[in-house]
C-alpha cells in the first residue's frame, strides 16, 4: 500500500476526519502578524503530486484503477491555479503512486515546466535501483521516495537493494524521501547514523498526528533525528495530521519542537496537495500557517521553511 492509500484512505473526497485532541499544550496567536518578504522568484512547495486522466497515454500500475483516484485528475495546469495566486513559483513533485515506478507523467511535466519543477521519483527497489536512479538524476530527480515495507524496518533498511540506494544517494547528493510512522523512527535513526552523507528527508512529520492526538514520545523522536545532520522535515499535510482544521494552530508546538531541534535550515513547508485542496481545506490556509500565522518564527525562519531549505536540497 502506498502513501495516501495507506493515510487517508483512496477515496478522499468522502472520507471524514477524526478530530483528536492536542497533547502539547494549548496554543494561542498573536494578532497582526506581518508577512515574510516574498522573494524575487517566489515560495517553493516542498510536496506535491500530480497525474492525469489520461490512463491511455499513462498508464496505472497494476491493479490501480481510475475510480480510485482521490480526484480524476490533478494536473499542473490545475495546480498552478492553487500556487499562481498565492506566489508559490517553484514546486518538488513527488511521484504518484498510481503510477508506481513508472515517472513518465512526473517527467513530462518536469520536462514542459522547466525551471518550476523538480522531482522526487519512486524506483523498483529490486530491480537495480541504482541504475535507475542515476538514469532519472539525469532527467532532473533530485530525490527517491521510499516507504518501508515487511515486519521490520530495520530488516527493510538493511536489504542490500537499500543499503545500495543510500550509498548511491551520499554519492551522487539524492535525497532519500522516507514516508514513514513514528514507529519507525528508530530504525530511521540507525540508518540516517549508518549512512551519515545521505541526504534523508522525513515527510509530514512522520505522520505524527494522522490519528488524531500528537503524542509527545512521537514528537521526541523525531527531534531526536535531528542528531543526524543529514536529516530534514517537511512541515506539511496539515489537513490530515491533528485537528485536521484550519488554521491548524494545534500544530504550532510541534513545530516549534521541531525548530529548535533541527533549526530552520532543515525544516520546509509543503501543501501535499492535490489532498490539501480537498474537502473544506484550501492552500492558502496551509502556506499561510507558516507564512503569517505563527508568531514564534522570524522572516528569516520562513525564508528557510518556504524556500531556501528546498532550493538546497532539490533544485
Amino acid at each position: 500500500m502506498y502513501p495516501h492509500q495507506a493515510m487517508l484512505g483512496s477515496e478522499l473526497s468522502r472520507r471524514q476526519f477524526v478530530q483528536g485532541a492536542m497533547g502539547l499544550g494549548a496554543w494561542s496567536l498573536a494578532g497582526g502578524l506581518a508577512n515574510a518578504e516574498k522573494p524575487a522568484d517566489g515560495w517553493i512547495d516542498a510536496h506535491v503530486h500530480v497525474w492525469t486522466g489520461d490512463t491511455e497515454r499513462y498508464p496505472l500500475k497494476a491493479g490501480m484503477t481510475k475510480d480510485r483516484m482521490a480526484v480524476p485528475s490533478f494536473t499542473p495546469e490545475e495546480l498552478f491555479a492553487h500556487t499562481g495566486p498565492c506566489g508559490v513559483r517553484r514546486i518538488v513533485l513527488i511521484q504518484m503512486s498510481y503510477y508506481g515506478s513508472d515517472n513518465s507523467y512526473m517527467l513530462d511535466a518536469m520536462e514542459r515546466h522547466r525551471g518550476v519543477f523538480a522531482g522526487v521519483a519512486i524506483v523498483n527497489e529490486n530491480d537495480h535501483p541504482c541504475k535507475s536512479m542515476l538514469a532519472l538524476a539525469d532527467k532532473g530527480v533530485r530525490g527517491f521516495r521510499l516507504r518501508p515495507s515487511g515486519p521490520s524496518a530495520d530488516d527493510w533498511f538493511a536489504s542490500p537493494p537499500l543499503t545500495a540506494m543510500f550509498r548511491c544517494g551520499a554519492e551522487h547528493g539524492l535525497a532519500m524521501c522516507l514516508l514513514v510512522d513514528p514507529e519507525h523512527l528508530p530504525a530511521v535513526d540507525r540508518m540516517a547514523k549508518k549512512n551519515p552523507d545521505t541526504p534523508i528527508v522525513i515527510d509530514h512529520f512522520a505522520r505524527i498526528g494522522a490519528g488524531g492526538e500528537i503524542r509527545e514520545p512521537d514528537v521526541d523522536a523525531l527531534c531526536g533525528l535531528a542528531k543526524n545532520r543529514n536529516v530534514c522535515v517537511k512541515t506539511s499535510a496539515f489537513y490530515a495530521l491533528g485537528k485536521k482544521k484550519a488554521p491548524y494552530l494545534d500544530l504550532a508546538p510541534m513545530i516549534r519542537r521541531l525548530l529548535d531541534a533541527f533549526g530552520p535550515p532543515r525544516l520546509m513547508w509543503a501543501s501535499d496537495s492535490p489532498f490539501q485542496v480537498i474537502n473544506e481545506h484550501t492552500y492558502r490556509d496551509s502556506l499561510d500557517l507558516i507564512r503569517s500565522r505563527i508568531d514564534f518564527l522570524s522572516d528569516s525562519d520562513r525564508q528557510w521553511l518556504l524556500g531556501k531549505t528546498a532550493d538546497r536540497l532539490f533544485f
